[in-house]
This record gives C-alpha cells, structure tokens and sequence, in this order.
C-alpha cells in the first residue's frame, strides 16, 4: 500500500507537470503540430533514461525510482515507460520481440482510438 501511495503522488506531480509544460509550449508557437506533446514525449524519454540509468548504478533508492520513474515519468508520459521497455528488451537480446512490441502498440493503439471515435459517433 505504501508503494502504490509513492506511485500515486509521483504521478500526481508528472501530471501536472506534463499539463504545464504541454500548455506553455503549444502556446508560444502558432501551427496546429503537437509541439507540446512531442516535447513531453522526449522529455519523459530523457528523463526515465537517466533515472534508469542512475538506479542501475545504485545512485538512487528503490523507493526514489519507484517516486520519479513509475510515479513521475509514468504521470507525465506513457510513451517514457514504453521506450524504456524496448529499451531494455533489446538490452536483453529480445529485438523481434521489441519490434513486434513497438509495431502492435502503435497499430492496436490507433485501431483502440479509431474505434473509440467510432463507438461515440
């Protein structure tokens, strides 16, 4: 229960973070591409990276990369976690597996939102 506590406010601050930053960039530029999106996107990537990174070397705790991967990251991007996991796949030799991964997430993903739309028409 304590655990699911940590991810909880983790992910309540990465959230609001992800609001915040997708907000204020959309706003500066003019066109109609998800600037705002795009740049959360890869700062998630960067960020679940590096907080990866530094608990494979023991520079952060458990409970700190339970906070700010799961919590945080999970909060401000999905698409963080799912990098990473190819990420590591790959890192275990698991490459097709990878590739089927990320072909089928973003093929069921548009299929799931086209049916969506469908369903609400």
């Amino acid at each position: 229960m304590k655990e699911l506590l940590l991810v909880c406010i983790g992910s309540f601050f990465g959230g609001g973070a992800r609001y915040l930053v997708s907000k204020s960039l959309q706003s500066w530029v003019a066109v109609s591409f998800p600037w705002g999106t795009m740049a959360v996107n890869v700062i998630g990537c960067f960020l679940i990276g590096m907080l990866s990174g530094l608990s494979l070397v023991g520079h952060i705790s458990p409970t700190t990369k339970l906070i700010l991967v799961t919590g945080f990251c999970g909060g401000f991007t999905t698409f963080s976690t799912f990098m990473n996991e190819n990420l590591l796949l790959g890192r275990e030799g698991s490459t097709l597996t990878a590739v089927v991964y990320t072909f089928a997430s973003i093929a069921l993903g548009l299929i799931a939102v086209m049916a969506g739309y469908h369903i609400v028409k």
